[in-house]
């Protein structure tokens, strides 16, 4: 494989086994436990933050509200807010965070159907049986 740190399109790319790599904290956001959650329940479309909040069982308002941020930071998703009492704000998936959960969507697949690896079929942990 080519060790050229630009892709084939000549924009920048990051090492990110380098200790170094700002690439480490792109896919530290895209994959944390919420940040892949978030994704996947944009990738339907567009969704507003209660039905994000309903939709993610088990996280806080804080945890979405912050992952929500940083996503918006990050670029991958877009944050509309229409000027209207009550405020109106939806969340979408920007072309890039479209590309980066259609890559997710497999590993999340993945997991939901390895499910047995990590927990027995009643229920116990697979390393306590």
């Amino acid at each position: 494989m080519h060790d050229d740190a630009r892709s084939p399109d000549a924009r920048p790319r990051g090492r990110a086994l380098s200790a170094d790599c700002p690439s480490r904290r792109l896919l530290g956001d895209i994959t944390s436990k919420w940040g892949v959650l978030v994704l996947v329940s944009l990738h339907g479309g567009p969704r507003r933050w209660s039905e994000l909040l309903r939709g993610i069982g088990g996280i806080s308002e804080k945890m979405l509200a912050q992952t929500l941020r940083t996503l918006e930071g990050d670029g991958i998703v877009l944050r509309e807010a229409r000027p209207v009492v009550p405020p109106h704000v939806e969340y979408r998936l920007t072309d890039a965070g479209r590309e980066v959960t259609d890559l997710l969507l497999p590993l999340l697949n993945w997991a939901e159907t390895h499910v047995p690896l990590v927990v027995g079929e009643d229920g116990t942990p697979a390393g306590a049986r």
